[in-house]
């Protein structure tokens, strides 16, 4: 296979021919997928179809690694996409940030002035401070263009819809309808006709998630025993977390294909004068929803059925608007390496860090040193949040206090490092602190941030958050781009994630989204 060549350029036998350059694509696709790894996709390539993933690499330009400067989660990833802007600039950390004035976590695309649209979800796209691509989009068109997007999550689609886009729509946690909120104006025929004619809420009880070749056979790289066993998943009526455990799994993905499908066909994409959109974001992160420690048969045919739900849309693609005036690009988005501990007759070093025991102890702590009052206020995601009203009342100097704590906190069983933000303000952590000040949202990041040791599990018992298992890992996301006279070829160098939107906007010759400070990949 030309695209699993070691060369910088690999090239495909039969080029595509280019588009001409006095026209642009009518259609511009961008598929985002959590924990998309080329490597999965070697290892696959004997069960790959000729139609999914091997045509966009054989056709398109393949971007071995994207370059996110630090650990991002997959939301954080989304925006950085879209925008061509780092966190600290584009207003989007995380899918969750933390409110001190509250003391509890909140979606960072929270919005109360609007509704939802079958959901009870408040959401909107006015958390992002800059332009993205889907807006610049829709801008270029002038109003008859159409710009949405399809997730499972709603910050994902939200984001990829942008603050211009006519919608964004995702499945809902708690009913399982396609929902979106009322920022966004339209509600196509599509989303509609589902909810009512055919809820997932209806067809739930008759899907089943198994091997798609129906056993483990020819899977690569599985013991007998995973291959034996194999699995089957099913989402019963009375499970409480039905929907929840749907939609990252393969088959929701098969449910955002199928949508996605019926959107082109209603709303016409690609058949309007000016350039339509439509983004959709995907999911081959390990299937957590499983008592199997390593759910590593079970990503593997999410990989196999992620293929064959692309090489579906390739086909939509062919018959209207045609291949040669759609633009597609697949970026790769960060997923965390494993979800839960390993087993512990395994004996590997590992620990439990608890927030609601190391709070205390800090209180205590800085009691001991300044006097009695509740010195932190919160507790986020390994972010500690210091009480800044007490801190002036006493008259003391904050980033002393702040220094104090970190120190402190460093010795705590668990903890591999911790750093103030004044620490990350000043270019001083990490192996590439700038790229850590630029990830950094000052408006949401805590006083202290810890580092975990690998093996051990932050537990979140102050606000019943996530736990989050740490694991040192590395994976490579890659980025393909097909269409719009691209040639076929291999980059090998990572590309900066900030440069994506501004490529994919030279691509489409419209201006790059308005906060994106660097130049695009020549493709």
């Amino acid at each position: 296979m030309a695209f699993l060549g070691g060369s910088s350029r690999a090239f495909a036998a039969e080029p595509r021919a280019a588009v001409p350059a006095s026209e642009r694509p009518s259609l511009v696709v961008g598929i985002l997928v959590e924990g998309l790894d080329e490597d999965m996709l070697r290892l696959l390539d004997a069960q790959l179809s000729p139609g999914g993933f091997k045509r966009l690499m054989n056709e398109g330009a393949v971007v071995q690694e994207i370059d996110y400067g630090t650990s991002l989660d997959p939301v954080a990833a989304a925006a950085m996409l879209y925008t061509g802007a780092p966190p600290s600039v584009n207003g989007i950390p995380a899918a969750y940030v933390y409110q001190p004035s509250r003391h509890r976590s909140r979606p960072i695309l929270a919005d109360s002035a609007q509704m939802g649209n079958f959901t009870a979800d408040m959401l909107s796209p006015a958390a992002i401070h800059v332009s993205t691509l889907s807006d610049e989009v829709r801008i270029d068109g002038n109003g008859p263009t159409h710009v949405y997007a399809l997730s499972a999550d709603p910050e994902r689609s939200i984001i990829m819809a942008g603050h211009a886009g006519n919608g964004g729509y995702w499945i809902d946690d708690i009913n399982g309808r396609w929902a979106s909120t009322t920022y966004y104006r339209d509600l196509p025929q599509s989303i509609s006709l589902r909810n009512y004619n055919a809820p997932l809420e209806s067809r739930l009880d008759t899907i089943s998630w198994r091997p798609l070749f129906g056993t483990l056979e020819g899977y690569p790289d599985l013991t007998p025993a995973v291959r034996q066993a194999g699995f089957n998943y099913n989402f019963p009526h009375n499970t409480r977390d039905r929907f929840r455990s749907f939609k990252v799994s393969a088959k929701g993905n098969e449910e955002i294909t199928d949508m996605a499908a019926e959107l082109m066909h209603y709303q016409m994409l690609g058949q309007h004068q000016g350039i339509d959109m439509l983004s959709l974001g995907y999911t081959l992160a390990p299937y957590t929803y499983t008592g199997n420690p390593n759910p590593r048969a079970e990503t593997l045919d999410a990989y196999l059925r992620l293929d064959r739900d692309i090489q579906r849309l390739l086909r939509v693609i062919d018959k209207r608007p045609g291949t040669d005036r759609t633009l597609v690009f697949v970026a790769g988005l960060p997923a965390p390496v494993s979800s839960r501990p390993d087993e512990e007759r395994w004996r590997l070093p590992s620990g439990e860090f608890s927030s609601r025991k190391a709070r205390s102890l800090l209180n205590m702590y800085l009691m001991a040193l300044h006097g009695n009052g509740e010195w932190v206020s919160g507790y986020h995601d390994r972010n500690f949040y210091l009480n800044h009203k007490l801190i002036k009342e006493q008259k003391l100097d904050i980033p002393s206090v702040r220094a104090e704590a970190a120190q402190f906190l460093t010795r705590m069983s668990g903890v591999s490092n911790a750093y103030t933000i004044d620490d990350i303000m000043a270019a001083r952590v990490g192996a590439d602190p700038a790229a850590v000040r630029r990830n950094t949202s000052v408006e949401h990041t805590g006083d202290i941030i810890l580092e975990i040791n690998p093996g051990w599990t932050a537990i979140d018992d102050l606000e019943n958050g996530p736990s989050h298992f740490s694991r040192m890992g590395s994976s490579s996301s890659p980025l393909i781009v097909w269409g719009a006279g691209v040639a076929p070829q291999r980059i090998v160098e990572p590309v900066d994630a900030r440069r994506i939107a501004p490529t994919v906007s030279r691509l489409l010759r419209i201006r790059s989204p308005n906060a994106a400070s660097l130049g695009p990949v020549r493709l």
